[in-house]
């Protein structure tokens, strides 16, 4: 019996440690949508294949505006290099500002962005995996 128990808290352990590892490996690759749901991003791998890049393809939802409109098809993230697995660093471009952001994918469907100006003024953002 005691050897049930400890095979059980061997699974357990394994089943907690390969969940914390698959975010890591979950590719960041494809479309994502910013949480207010006006915004969505081409996300891919580039530069030397690890770094990271997104290009702003959609407005809607009331951002499809003239102040808005010139970002369409522009960098967001333009070649943020990996820090760990699942986190990059870089550049953030956001509608004409440009800040030092952090890049981390929480999930294989969720990423967080992070970008601060000066290291003061500090603001996230959730990306969703977008499925049409």
């Amino acid at each position: 019996m005691k050897t049930h128990t400890r095979l059980g808290r061997l699974a357990l352990i394994a089943a907690i440690g390969l969940t914390n590892i698959l975010p890591a490996t979950a590719s960041p690759e494809g479309t994502w949508e910013i949480e207010s749901r006006d915004s969505r991003y081409a996300v891919s791998l580039c530069g030397d294949g690890t770094q990271l890049c997104a290009e702003l393809i959609w407005l809607g939802n009331g951002a499809d505006n003239e102040q808005n409109m010139p970002y369409l098809n522009t960098l967001l993230i333009d070649r943020a290099s990996p820090t760990k697995p699942g986190e990059w660093q870089g550049k953030l471009h956001l509608f004409g500002q440009t800040a030092d952001g952090t890049i981390t994918q929480v999930s294989p469907d969720q990423i967080t962005l992070r970008g601060c100006v000066a290291l003061v003024l500090c603001k996230s953002y959730q990306m969703y995996r977008f499925a049409e």
